[in-house]
């Protein structure tokens, strides 16, 4: 029988979407999966080296996100960047769309913008006349079911301590729960992968396989493939990590590409041997992924309990840690 869509969903009161983080990083809940006994435990964050081997390696994304969201300055057309192609290309979805047909033009801060293309999917090509200040006039494109706009603190929180290769429009989340003292105690390596748009974007799909996945640019080292090699057992911070090294599979090498791998039951890990995750969106890729990970009706059943428990959800929630 193929999976649909529909038997990865589950009821979440709102209440429990996170639309804040707490005041310490790591003072966030760990649930705690075991994949092969089926035991669900309820721990703290704090205490995820103590389900680390001594030859484990961990493995983060260090992509920064940019503050991609951009209004002009008449304030009647919204941007969101996309792609930077160039420092004055920019790829965007643009609202309303009807307002910015090829030709068109649009003011950021006193810089134009020409529309230069339009894409099948409605994306534009924007052509800037100078350089776009991000930081003065960019918003971070918050996950719309924060229910509210970007704040000052978003600028720290909403981003990784170790967050250096810019070019993300969301953060790696299960990455936003280490801090530089538990990361100086642990045996870890990065990799890059800039989250997209298409992290968002719902399965529309009835069944499963029918689903197009999206695409998006990854960067690895010689240093991490080295390590990734060497190591007994892969521990992979969040499911952008997962679907870089699961795309690559083992021996790694250095390498730069685009992923647009597509991870659901029954498909077989290759070097991911555990995961540290948050809990996703009902009917979404990233549970679909978790639950190839660890089976669907465990990772459901998970999913009901962390309801039952009153755990924070999505992006700025508590976390879950498959083993």
């Amino acid at each position: 029988m193929p999976l649909l869509t529909k038997d990865f969903d589950y009821h979440l009161p709102e209440e429990l979407i996170a639309a804040r983080p707490l005041a310490e990083r790591s003072a966030s809940r760990m649930m705690v999966v075991h994949k092969n006994s089926g035991i669900i435990e309820h721990r703290m964050f704090r205490d995820f080296p103590e389900y680390l081997r001594p030859d484990d390696l961990l493995v983060l994304n260090d992509t920064k996100v940019i503050p991609a969201r951009v209004f002009s300055d008449d304030g009647k057309t919204e941007l969101l960047c996309l792609d930077r192609l160039t420092p004055l290309d920019w790829r965007c979805l643009v609202r309303p769309g009807k307002r910015m047909k090829l030709g068109r033009s649009v003011t950021v801060g006193g810089i134009t913008g020409t529309v230069t293309e339009v894409f099948e999917n409605g994306d534009r090509l924007i052509h800037w006349d100078a350089l776009v200040d991000l930081d003065q006039h960019g918003h971070l494109a918050l996950p719309h079911y924060m229910g509210r706009e970007d704040e000052l603190s978003d600028r720290d929180r909403y981003q990784t301590v170790f967050a250096r290769e810019e070019g993300a429009i969301a953060a790696p989340t299960a990455g936003l729960h280490f801090t530089p003292e538990l990361l100086e105690k642990i045996h870890h390596t990065f990799l890059t992968l800039h989250v997209g748009v298409g992290t968002f974007r719902p399965v529309s799909v009835d069944n499963i396989a029918d689903h197009v996945m999206h695409s998006e640019r990854y960067v690895v080292s010689a240093e991490t493939a080295e390590k990734v090699n060497a190591a007994a057992r892969v521990v992979a911070v969040g499911t952008t990590v997962t679907r870089v090294l699961e795309s690559l599979g083992r021996p790694l090498s250095e390498k730069r590409g685009e992923t647009d791998i597509f991870i659901h039951p029954p498909y077989q890990f290759g070097v991911v041997g555990a995961l540290l995750t948050n809990f996703h969106l009902p009917q979404s890729t990233l549970i679909m992924l978790v639950s190839a990970f660890a089976g669907q009706e465990l990772v459901m059943e998970a999913y009901r309990q962390a309801v039952a428990e009153r755990y924070r959800f999505f992006s700025y929630g508590d976390c879950m840690l498959l083993v």
